[in-house]
């Protein structure tokens, strides 16, 4: 009779590949780059957060930028090696252990960023044409709004209606899943949104604001 839970053979590559996926996830890349800077403890400054956001509000830019690449790049190397050798079922499993290890570092005490970045990487990875919509999304929402969270969480909002048309059903719940948790990591950007008190795109940002973290 067939175990209850499966064949332990299947699932346990997938286990493995989720936990490698959340230790490369995990990697505060916003930190350690801020740190061989000579800016110190970016949890110090700004709203706290490790992304690249937060690493922006040093003034250094490139730094901001290399953060918002590695940040991105880390969840699309989860998933093209997961995928590359075991298909949609492990590149998921990677993905969503890179995502969770950006948002809960196991090096930080599970305090880590809001996954907008390392979101994007994962779905240019896993379905390049929604990864790509979905960027371009944020871009145009942020343009039109000047506000970083909501055109993170329109973005985030728009990829499993996008993958519903261009990926398989399987991305489709995979997107959907990032989006919520990311919605519920904005949960204070939200209630500001909604107050009309959230920092605009090169506007004067409270040293406390935390608008669209990555």
């Amino acid at each position: 009779m067939p175990h209850p839970m499966g064949d332990i053979s299947v699932w346990w590559p997938l286990i493995a590949g989720w936990a490698l996926g959340y230790l490369l996830g995990s990697v505060p890349f916003g930190l350690v780059l801020t740190r061989l800077g000579g800016y110190g403890d970016i949890r110090q400054i700004g709203s706290g957060n490790i992304g690249a956001t937060n690493v922006l509000r040093t003034g250094n830019k490139p730094l901001a930028l290399a953060t918002l690449i590695l940040d991105s790049g880390k969840g699309a190397a989860a998933v093209l090696i997961g995928g590359y050798y075991f298909g949609l079922d492990m590149a998921v499993m990677a993905g969503g252990g890179a995502f969770l290890g950006h948002l809960f570092p196991i090096y930080l005490k599970f305090r880590g960023g809001k996954g907008v970045a390392t979101t994007l990487g994962v779905l240019i990875a896993i379905s390049w044409p929604v990864g790509l919509l979905a960027c371009a999304t944020w871009l145009v929402t942020a343009a039109v709004f000047r506000i970083s969270s909501l055109a993170a969480l329109v973005a985030m909002l728009a990829a499993p209606i996008l993958a519903h048309y261009l990926a398989h059903p399987q991305i489709v719940e995979f997107a959907a899943f990032l989006a919520v948790i990311v919605f519920v990591r904005h949960h204070a950007n939200i209630r500001r949104i909604l107050r009309g008190e959230e920092p605009r795109i090169g506007g004067k940002k409270k040293t406390d604001a935390t608008d669209g973290e990555t």
